[in-house]
């Protein structure tokens, strides 16, 4: 049996100067030097805060800077310093939900070792190895089913989802919030619903100070409610605004705190229905409640700022011999790539060939574009001899030089 020796890659020592966030597969953002990662979305980001700094700026110019007069000095100035300091501490929330590691699992550089075989084994045919789509686990007494990622090449954790946005694989996968610009799921969940929770209070608050001077103008000047809403437009405009955005944060505050009760996802809550059978995952509302906002957020599983270690050699890869993922079907008997360049015959006895050989057949003009070592082999012709107790089958694995030569040419 012949083994052909894998292709020597260029630029190995190059690789071990470049850090993680540099070569990260995911779609993700990075920011100084790998020390914030964002979502492929990030641009919303910014009107996200304009949309909360913005109607904050107007508050305190034409509204709390009002009020100032009309309190006591104490009282005046901590209208203008709560709405500050409250803007403050939303923006930080709304940083510590985006910028950091929502819970991305690394993805595997080769797929697992199989562990089920496609094939029946009473027949003559080779049995190809094949993993399973679906798994079962035991996960604190209780079985989950898992399912296998083509992507990252792995089986998902209970909980987790690959994101079709950022390209990962994510622990405890809420859902992919486009107004922050990254995933919401184990690591940044009780940031985003303390952003989400102040973000509605302070809607509340600038709302209600509105009002306050509404009817403070009102009281002064001994008007009707309608001409002194006419005499201050700006306060007219943030109690539209706040109104708006209350009405849909406030929502989605009450949805996210009926989810924390039962302990649900997002994901969970549109896609599977807890109704029929119990939640495994329900520990009672207190403990549920403890579990995101007192329990200790995982660290992260990247280490982005880290060297890329230099990738070990893969292993030589057998001419005979196949390993099929989940996603493909059954190896044909004849495969051939392009047009009429590189395919895979296997001649049976009792016909041509009575030694039962298999042979590369490559084109001329594809043959210079061939390692050496290959090229060698199939200027002389070189037959590739298989074990007299191996199946007469052409399932058999691709070199990586042909399959790349072969994605070359479509």
């Amino acid at each position: 049996m012949y083994v052909v020796t894998p292709p020597q890659r260029s630029g190995m020592g190059s690789d071990s100067d470049l850090r993680v966030y540099q070569t990260w597969k995911g779609s993700n953002i990075f920011c100084l030097q790998g020390r914030f990662i964002f979502g492929p979305d990030v641009r919303s980001l910014g009107l996200t805060i304009s949309l909360i700094v913005v109607p904050v700026i107007i508050f305190c110019i034409f509204v709390a800077s009002k009020l100032m007069e009309d309190f006591s000095d104490s009282w005046g100035v901590s209208i203008v310093f709560v709405a500050v300091v409250f803007t403050i501490y939303d923006i930080i929330l709304l940083m510590l939900t985006s910028g950091r590691d929502p819970g991305i699992i690394p993805r595997n550089s080769h797929p697992p070792e199989p562990e089920v075989l496609d094939g029946n084994t009473g027949s003559g045919t080779s049995q190809t190895p094949r993993l399973p789509r679906v798994k079962e686990v035991e996960v604190n007494g209780k079985v989950f089913k898992v399912k296998y990622c083509d992507t990252c090449m792995l089986y998902r954790p209970p909980r987790c989802s690959h994101c079709s946005i950022c390209n990962n694989c994510v622990e405890r996968f809420d859902h992919h919030c486009p107004w922050v610009g990254q995933c919401i799921a184990q690591r940044n969940y009780r940031f985003f619903f303390m952003f989400v929770f102040s973000t509605t209070l302070l809607c509340v608050y600038v709302f209600a100070f509105c009002c306050v001077y509404i009817r403070k103008i009102k009281k002064s000047e001994d008007i009707s409610i309608l001409k002194a809403m006419l005499k201050t437009p700006a306060s007219i405009a943030l109690i539209i605004y706040t109104s708006i955005c209350t009405f849909f944060v406030g929502g989605l505050t009450c949805f996210h705190l009926y989810l924390i009760s039962t302990n649900q996802t997002t994901y969970e809550n549109f896609r599977y229905s807890y109704d029929r059978r119990s939640n495994p995952h329900n520990k009672g509302v207190v403990d549920n409640f403890k579990e995101i906002f007192f329990s200790l957020i995982p660290p992260s599983k990247n280490n982005f700022r880290a060297l890329v270690p230099r990738e070990n050699p893969m292993p030589s890869r057998s001419v005979v011999g196949g390993f099929m993922s989940p996603n493909m079907g059954k190896a044909n008997d004849d495969i051939e790539i392009g047009r009429k360049g590189v395919w895979a015959m296997a001649e049976h006895g009792g016909g041509k060939n009575d030694d039962n050989n298999e042979r590369f057949h490559v084109n001329d003009n594809e043959l210079n574009e061939l390692s050496p070592d290959m090229r060698t082999i199939v200027d002389s012709g070189e037959q590739v001899d298989r074990p007299n107790n191996h199946p007469r089958s052409s399932n058999w694995e691709m070199s990586p030089e042909v399959m790349a030569l072969s994605a070359r040419r479509t």
